[in-house]
């Protein structure tokens, strides 16, 4: 049972795909300092399980790419929110935390709301990106909407939502000095190794649309510059798949693929090919320029422009409110512009620098002790 009590809270969660049992595994050691008896169940990912967490459903379940990908697995996903939420009214947790996933999530909170539970969201939707009619859904869901960035509570708060800044957890975990001289060792790499890190994203249909285009990429980067070395980290459960994009599309390219460890490529690397995402905002705020690489379905794309309110996609450029890093969307997603410009980023020693610096600034901003900060905000809510 996951019934509450005073000194060992239970608590239900949701995290959605990669992203969200990072975001997860950041607050759960947290939670459990706080609470030692706390106990957490739901869906999570292996890093959430790896900490105790108690995965009812693995979070590769909630992994869509998109308005199209959701739409295909719309009655599994359905049914699957549907016998969550059951559990969830049956055990009464002390409170639910979704984190991430607001299409699945937000509709999970509104039932559990509407039942009494508490309702947490961690990492506010992006309404002040796209979509922002979301903001009436949201305040009928939560109870309190954990931010990830400053400018959210006041967007929140102005619709009559509870709102706390907490930072961004993986700005606590990245160091300000990243440490590319133990990470080129942990991969055998020289110092002076040229290196550019391959992530095309964790998702089934990310994988399928930018792995053949980003390794398409790195063949001719490679046959532009011999010296180049290539780190390709795959999430958890993909290596597989990426041994055979490989053998497919880059076969004899030189490069390292490895279980996990993407942030000691990135960490390694003096420039990544990268996937629209939060990894974008982990490149940044490991100071490495980047590329951004990012095709979608021609339907989801469509809906993204006619919805969207800003001119870039990436976070680190949304962030910094300037286009800091290169971006090629859809049919400008091709193997020979993403290695022109990835050889651009690699030859600008000057850029870099600047990367570097308006990088550290935003990490700064984004450093906020963000785990303990979510605790305390989740221990006022509880106290209510």
């Amino acid at each position: 049972m996951l019934a509450a009590v005073d000194d060992a809270p239970r608590f239900g969660m949701v995290a959605g795909e990669a992203s969200g049992d990072l975001l997860a595994s950041l607050l759960l050691p947290a939670l459990t300092t706080r609470w030692p008896a706390a106990h957490a169940a739901g869906i999570g990912g292996p890093r959430m399980q790896s900490l105790g967490f108690d995965a009812w459903w693995p979070s590769e379940r909630l992994a869509v790419n998109g308005f199209v990908d959701a739409l295909a697995h719309l009655r599994s996903l359905w049914l699957l929110r549907r016998e969550l939420g059951a559990r969830l009214l049956r055990e009464r947790p002390a409170a639910f935390i979704g984190i991430d996933a607001p299409d699945f999530n937000l509709g999970l909170e509104q039932r559990l709301k509407q039942a009494g539970i508490r309702t947490i969201h961690f990492v506010c939707p992006s309404i002040w990106a796209w979509r922002g009619g979301r903001i009436k859904r949201i305040a009928r869901c939560i109870d309190h909407m954990l931010c990830l960035f400053p400018f959210e509570p006041a967007l929140l708060q102005a619709q009559g939502i509870d709102a706390t800044y907490v930072g961004h957890p993986l700005a606590d975990l990245i160091p300000l000095d990243p440490p590319r001289r133990a990470a080129r060792a942990a991969l055998g790499l020289n110092d002076s190794d040229p290196v550019v890190a391959l992530l095309p994203g964790s998702r089934g249909g990310e994988l399928r649309d930018l792995a053949p285009i980003f390794l398409q990429a790195a063949v001719q980067l490679q046959q532009r510059r011999s010296d180049l070395h290539f780190v390709l980290p795959a999430a958890s459960g993909r290596k597989a798949a990426l041994q055979a994009l490989l053998q497919a599309h880059a076969p004899g390219l030189p490069v390292q693929l490895l279980d996990g460890r993407s942030h000691e490529a990135l960490a390694a690397c003096d420039v990544t090919l990268i996937a629209s995402g939060t990894a974008t905002l982990e490149a940044a705020l490991f100071k490495r320029p980047m590329v951004i690489g990012y095709r979608a379905h021609w339907l989801n794309a469509v809906l993204f422009r006619q919805l969207s309110y800003l001119p870039y996609v990436g976070l680190p450029n949304i962030l910094c409110r300037e286009f800091l890093v290169p971006e090629y969307l859809q049919q400008a997603c091709q193997p020979t512009a993403l290695a022109d410009a990835v050889l651009a980023q690699l030859d600008d020693a000057v850029r870099a620098e600047r990367l570097h610096a308006r990088f550290t600034e935003l990490h700064l901003q984004l450093r906020r002790d963000t785990a303990r900060r979510a605790t305390d905000a989740i221990a006022t809510i509880l106290e209510a």
